[in-house]
Formats: C-alpha cells, structure tokens, sequence
C-alpha cells in the first residue's frame, strides 16, 4: 500500500467534501481516504500507482493538486461511528432540504432571484448528502443513476434560472423584498454553520474547526453575495443587483450540477 497526498483547493463545503469521497470510494485501488477539511488535504491510501485517484480528483475540476509524502508521516487513522455518520448526513440533509422549500418560495413571493438561485445551491447540498446516504449498501449503478438524475435536473434547473435573469434583464421589473432577502438569507446562513457543525461531530467529538475557514465556505459567500445584494437595491431602488447575485448563484449550481454528473460516469 502507498500513500498519496493531496490539496484539493477547492473542496471547501461539506458537500464538496462528500463528493470527493464518493468519487474515490468506487476505485478499486482505494483503501482508504482521510480528509482534513479545514487544510483541504485528502491523503489517499491505494495499491499501485496513483494515476487512477489523480485522474478521478481531476474530474471533478476542485482544483487537486499532488502533494510531497511528509516525511515520517502517516495519515491519522480517522475513527468513524458509521451509525452517528449517518443520522449526521441525514440532519444535514433535513436542514438543507427545508432550507429548498423556504428559500425558493420566499424568493419566489418576494420577486428576489438571488434567493431562488440560493435555494436550489441548498438543493445541490441536499443532493449530495442524499447520494452520499444512497451510496451506503448499494451497488454502484444505483448510485451513478441517482447522481446523473440529480444533475440533470440542477443543471436543467440552472438553464431556467439563467433563462429568467435575461427575460427580467431585458423586460424590467419590480425590485424584490430586501428585507426578506436578508432574513431568509441570514437564517441560511446560520444553517449552513449549523450543518457543517454536525458533519464535523459525526466525525470528532471535539469537533474542532477553524473560525476563519466557514468564511471561505461556497455556501457561505452565497449568502453573504445575496445579502450584499440586498443592501444595493435597498440603496438604488433598483432589480440589477438581484438579477447578477441571481446570475452567478446559477453558474454555481450549473457547475455543481456538472461534479455531480462525473460521479454518473
């Protein structure tokens, strides 16, 4: 067995981090994957070369890049409960689910496209936990099927939502609810903190995590972009700081849509 490390630059969010898992969990030369999220390090124990691991964390466009084996070092041994990993998943699936509904229909009835884009960004994170949950004790194909189902419908989802940006961009329209933007994106915020705080438990008890690392999270500059948002058509009185918060929450969800595609490869 050999060790290859790994920086994965852009593994950032929880969800990330489940992706990459899944994508290595199917190699046949995998033995083991220790993540250390907050150094967005993956340390992948294989048999033979690693070009296999390299070409499948390359697929996914997060960025990886091969690291020096540290001398002396092994990768710490990660003592996992499966059962509390799972009712974890399942708790971060529930949040980012009920987060879906509420965003979407608030953003729906407030006329902010920043909210409906984040909603379906939770939506992404909802996927990615019910893969990672569809994944245990079921065959492979299973899973390939439900993740090109999923990412289809994101990146269908997306299109319509790029769609509706340039209709209200060239028609017009009335200025969404900032003060809804802000409550409804404040409390997703919170939730995403919340979710990643109950992954991390599932792992560690401690449960330690860097302050400053939330604040680089996706999910978290998603929300912040949608409140800042807010803020410049509360200034202005106008819909175009909506509409580009709108526009570039879609383009990550597209993209989102396109990783989860790789795993139906």
């Amino acid at each position: 067995m050999a060790t290859t490390w790994f920086r994965v630059h852009g593994m950032d969010c929880s969800a990330e981090e489940q992706l990459v898992r899944m994508r290595l969990r199917d190699l046949p030369s995998v033995r083991e994957v220790h993540v250390d999220l907050d150094e967005r390090t993956v340390a992948v124990v294989h048999g033979g070369a690693p070009d296999d691991v390299v070409d499948a964390l390359g697929g996914l466009n997060l960025g990886s890049q091969v690291l020096p084996q540290p001398a002396g070092e092994a990768p710490a041994v990660e003592v996992v409960d499966e059962s509390k990993q799972r009712r974890a998943l399942w708790v971060a699936l529930a949040i980012n689910a009920t987060l879906f509904v509420a965003e979407l229909s608030t953003g729906l009835v407030s006329r902010s496209l920043g909210l409906v884009a984040d909603s379906l960004d939770m939506l992404a994170d909802a996927t990615v936990y019910a893969l990672s949950l569809a994944a245990v004790g079921h065959v492979v194909a299973r899973q390939k099927r439900l993740a090109a189902a999923s990412g289809y419908l994101q990146l269908g989802l997306a299109v319509v939502g790029l769609g509706e940006v340039v209709r209200r961009l060239l028609t017009g329209g009335e200025p969404p609810d900032t003060v809804t933007m802000v409550v409804v994106s404040a409390v997703a915020l919170a939730a995403n903190v919340v979710t990643l705080l109950v992954l991390r438990r599932a792992r560690s008890d401690a449960a330690h995590f860097q302050a400053s690392w939330i604040f680089t999270a996706n999910d978290v500059k998603v929300n912040v972009l949608v409140i800042a948002a807010a803020g410049v058509v509360a200034l202005t009185g106008s819909a175009l700081p909506d509409l580009l918060a709108g526009a570039a929450i879609f383009v990550i969800v597209a993209n989102g849509a396109r990783r989860i595609l790789v795993l139906s490869r």
